[in-house]
């Protein structure tokens, strides 16, 4: 399985562990790459320049190339978080969600391959002109944050067939028949966070662990309720995909009003304290039905390997 992300990062699999702001810092980041495919880590919205050159130690440790998730919405409020990423000089940087283009530029001239996800074909052909060195197809069965416009599949065929610059997949893509289809499609590799969920080198709690493990593919709901509960300044258009609880049935709808009530973000508070999820977000897509069981990084990463097997009986 060789492609464009093999070769230029020397993976065995084409494969990007995606960087899950919360969820995934340096230690599963390190953990993916040792097993063949490419960690990232993902930088929160008030994450200090100390933590990501903490997080970034740990991922290089390895010695294998590792990648670092910005979210661009959140720069100006905090630059120092771009220096740090300079610094720390990591092989790939994804900056996305908002006014990205200002940053493209810079990274790549520390020799350093830049990304952007991209929900719409309009917005990967925008990423492209922004000169990008890649664009990741983000469909709406994606968890965590993004678009929720358009679909796996009929986005990446659209974008494939809109962009010169190589493309990977991204949503709802957990196992290694995923990885297969997205190849055989035409894509370099596939951008997995679902998948890696259940891993014990993640940071969540074993309590969401389980609570996500038991979890079905209908069991996600999209929207902005966790944002807006909190006072997030996540654009509009980007809400984000997690497991449906009692707080996002309530509160769907009715965002407005969730905005002016501080009794409602004071409980949110106080369920994330004490990992009380009816009320509390897990961030997962829709692929959260195929994670059953607690694994390693590299067993995830193993799995998905099957996928040279799948792709080989169309090459009889």
């Amino acid at each position: 399985m060789r492609t464009w992300l093999t070769e230029r990062f020397d993976l065995t699999v084409p494969l990007v562990g995606a960087p899950m702001a919360g969820v995934g810092a340096g230690r599963l980041a390190a953990a993916v790459s040792a097993a063949g495919a490419l960690g990232m880590f993902g930088v929160p919205a008030t994450a200090t320049a100390e933590w990501i050159g903490e997080q970034a130690s740990v991922a290089a440790a390895t010695g294998r190339p590792y990648g670092i998730g910005l979210m661009a919405w959140a720069l100006p409020g905090n630059p120092a978080q771009l220096q740090a990423v300079l610094d720390a000089r990591p092989a790939v940087v994804s900056v996305s969600f908002g006014p990205y283009e200002r940053y493209v530029g810079e990274l790549r001239r520390a020799g350093i391959t830049v990304v952007t996800q991209a929900g719409t074909t309009e917005e990967a052909l925008a990423a492209e002109r922004a000169g990008v060195d890649a664009v990741v197809a983000r469909g709406a069965e994606g968890g965590g944050h993004g678009r929720a416009d358009v679909a796996t599949l009929p986005l990446l065929e659209g974008v494939l067939d809109a962009v010169r610059v190589p493309v990977l997949a991204a949503g709802g893509v957990a196992t290694a028949r995923g990885l297969a289809a997205v190849l055989a499609a035409g894509a370099e590799g596939a951008w997995a966070g679902t998948a890696f969920m259940g891993c014990e080198e993640t940071t969540i709690s074993p309590a969401a662990r389980r609570r996500l493990l038991e979890a079905a593919e209908t069991d996600t709901a999209y929207g902005r309720v966790f944002d807006v509960a909190q006072r997030l300044g996540w654009p509009v258009e980007y809400g984000g995909r997690a497991l449906r609880n009692a707080f996002f049935e309530r509160w769907a709808g009715r965002e407005d009003e969730l905005a002016a009530d501080e009794s409602a973000r004071a409980d949110l508070e106080a369920a994330r304290r004490d990992e009380d999820f009816d009320t509390a977000y897990i961030y997962v897509g829709q692929g959260v039905g195929l994670v059953r069981e607690p694994r390693t990084a590299a067993d995830v990463v193993a799995a998905f390997a099957g996928a040279e097997k799948l792709l080989a009986r169309f090459a009889r």
